[in-house]
């Protein structure tokens, strides 16, 4: 506002009333979706260290299964439709099924599944996704180490 000779006012005709509105909205916008990448992430990074541990247990689990054919001839070797259904079935009861593998004496699991955001849903993203591979072979007698 302006003063007039007469001592009146006038108002400027150039109105700047809505930049600070969409200046705050913009920062409001980016405080959440700061906020999502904080609280989301973190529960991001938890689901895929427990996504690994999965894997790798289930990964041991389909290794331990051995063929009795192959230990009564005095070789170790993996069972491999037993190693498979031992590795899915763990992946199953630890909630998050998965797939298996045998190739060369190696169990390979992989998991994947979607976690559901809690914040970042805000802006749009429902969910983030989470996997893992792992690997594990059964080994016979101590391979590292001294008596």
């Amino acid at each position: 506002m302006r003063s007039l000779p007469s001592g009146r006012t006038r108002r400027s005709t150039g109105s700047q009333d809505g930049s600070i509105t969409a200046f705050v909205v913009l920062l409001l916008v980016a405080l959440v979706a700061l906020l999502g990448l904080v609280v989301d992430g973190g529960s991001a990074l938890s689901a895929q260290q427990s996504a690994t541990d999965e894997a790798e247990q289930a990964a041991r689990a389909g290794a331990g299964a051995l063929s009795t054919t192959a230990l009564r001839s005095g070789s170790v070797q993996i069972d491999p439709a037993v190693a498979v259904e031992a590795a899915e079935h763990f992946t199953q009861i630890a909630g998050h099924p998965g797939t298996a593998s045998v190739a060369n004496g190696t169990v390979t699991v992989s998991v994947r599944y979607q976690i559901r955001t809690d914040v970042l849903g805000i802006i749009g993203v429902d969910s983030l996704p989470v996997s893992a591979t792992a690997s594990a072979v059964d080994v016979r007698g101590v391979t590292v180490g001294t008596p």
